[in-house]
């Protein structure tokens, strides 16, 4: 099995689950004070200075793991139009992860969170996009009824 059969996301699926895991709460729960604590996702890791804001711009660690996850997604699109064989394992290994994510989102209180929700709806633009790009591809290299599309 080649390493191009795995898919990407899972990456970004980890890393979640070690950051919230290992760092805390991904949620913001009522701290003893009756304030709201922050959860780790909503930690700032980097402020940026702006020209018309004094506060700047805050950079989370949730903002780093959807940038991450659009990265991700870019080179899955891009691995869909692949037809080898490599390319039905990671369509089934995308499959999978998307399973993995949507129990996750159902069932684990820490992962009940926007972060969350979107590299679970990534990981189902990843299985649909692969199908779906798999298949055009596919058709496109057979050429099916002499027809040109």
């Amino acid at each position: 099995m080649s390493i191009r059969a795995l898919p990407l996301i899972a990456i970004v699926l980890i890393l979640y689950n070690l950051i919230v895991f290992t760092l805390g709460s991904a949620g913001v729960a009522p701290d003893a004070t009756g304030g709201e604590e922050q959860g780790i996702l909503r930690v700032a890791m980097v402020v940026i200075p702006m020209l018309n804001n004094p506060a700047g711009w805050t950079f989370t660690w949730g903002d780093l793991l959807i940038l991450l996850l659009l990265i991700t997604l870019f080179v899955e699109i891009l691995k869909a139009t692949y037809t080898a064989t490599t390319a039905l394992v990671d369509h089934g290994l995308s499959m999978l992860v998307f399973i993995v994510c949507l129990i996750e989102f159902l069932m684990v209180k820490e992962a009940q969170t926007s972060v969350f929700f979107f590299i679970t709806v990534a990981t189902a633009i990843d299985v649909i996009a692969g199908y779906t790009i798999g298949i055009r591809v596919a058709r496109r290299d057979i050429g099916f009824g002499g027809l040109s599309q």
